[in-house]
């Protein structure tokens, strides 16, 4: 039927050690790849959800807010803060800076708030 496959017993025994060997590697890396996946799958739905909205802090003791951006901002620094809704609103209303490629002040509904003077750091705390 298989005329490929050698004649004798020896060598025979010697593939069948060796296709053995191969499909153990292959379950084990099979169960591994799924696994991984059924990891990264658990990290994803059980990662937290960005927050809504974001303020940028400066640099220093006090660390004073420099900008509100939305919470999926990609120009937000990395001294940061999370924020709700009413305070993003009130830090934009007292004259801290929008970002200007997210627009919060447009998404919040505070749009005339460019003749403001800006927030000081004692205003924001």
């Amino acid at each position: 039927m298989f005329d490929d496959l050698p004649p004798d017993l020896d060598r025979l025994h010697t593939l069948r050690v060796w296709h053995a060997m191969w499909l153990q590697r292959i379950d084990a890396k099979i169960a591994a790849l799924t696994r991984r996946q059924a990891e990264e799958g658990h990290g994803r739905r059980s990662r937290p959800a960005p927050p809504e909205w974001i303020v940028e802090l400066g640099i220093g003791d006090r660390r004073p807010p420099l900008q509100v951006h939305a919470g999926d901002c990609y120009i937000a620094g990395k001294r940061r803060r999370p924020v709700g809704r009413n305070e993003a609103r009130r830090l934009l209303a007292a004259g801290l800076k929008a970002c200007g490629h997210c627009r919060p002040d447009s998404a919040l509904g505070i749009t005339e708030l460019s003749g403001r003077p800006a927030l000081t750091a004692a205003a924001a705390q």
